[in-house]
């Protein structure tokens, strides 16, 4: 399961955008800093905890996505791609990851759930990376990338403004949401692991 496959479809949607914050003057790293913005404000939006209060913030996580994907493009566009701006946005990413999350554990007060939540998260952004650096490649696949992350985040936020109880043995959607980073963000790293390693070898 992951929607990293369909970057190429997504990439095509992204022209009227790209062109658009090309219009405005725009940078890529502007657009990077500017999807962190979003990413806090999101984070701000669970923290409340209140139900409108959550399909907004899941709105926010889809525009946080999108915005990650409009600055690549729009490096691209005006040929200044660069590593500077690759590791600006990596590093954006990752602090998008952690305001989220951490948005959302704060907001049910389930702290711990969220810390092994995050830390799958980071594991599985950070294997990514290393396999990139140790010479196989970016890895995007496993069970859940980072778009599958925003979108169920963006599903959540929405199902969480109606349903506001316990759905599971107490836990509501969002403290289940956390559940399911928590375990299958360390799955994912794992598999990212094994597979590179299987290479290595």
């Amino acid at each position: 399961m992951t929607l990293d496959k369909f970057r190429p479809l997504a990439n095509r949607m992204l022209t009227p955008f790209v062109s658009a914050a090309d219009s405005l003057g725009l940078s890529p790293n502007g657009v990077s800093v500017l999807s962190l913005a979003v990413a806090g404000a999101a984070a701000a939006a669970f923290v409340a905890g209140e139900p409108q209060w959550y399909a907004v913030g899941g709105l926010l996580v889809l525009l946080n996505g999108w915005l990650d994907l409009v600055d690549g493009a729009l490096a691209r566009r005006q040929n200044v791609a660069s590593d500077g701006g690759d590791l600006l946005d990596h590093v954006i990413d990752r602090y998008a990851d952690l305001i989220i999350i951490g948005g959302l554990a704060a907001g049910i007060e389930r702290f711990a759930l969220g810390f092994v939540a995050v830390t799958g998260v980071l594991m599985t952004s950070y294997l990514g990376t290393q396999i990139q650096a140790v010479g196989l490649g970016r890895a995007y696949g496993g069970l859940v990338g980072r778009a599958d992350r925003l979108v169920l985040i963006t599903i959540t936020g929405l199902v969480a403004a109606v349903v506001t109880g316990p759905v599971i043995a107490g836990y509501g959607v969002v403290a289940l949401l956390l559940a399911f980073f928590a375990v299958v963000g360390h799955l994912t790293a794992l598999q990212r692991f094994w597979g590179a390693w299987s290479d290595i070898e």
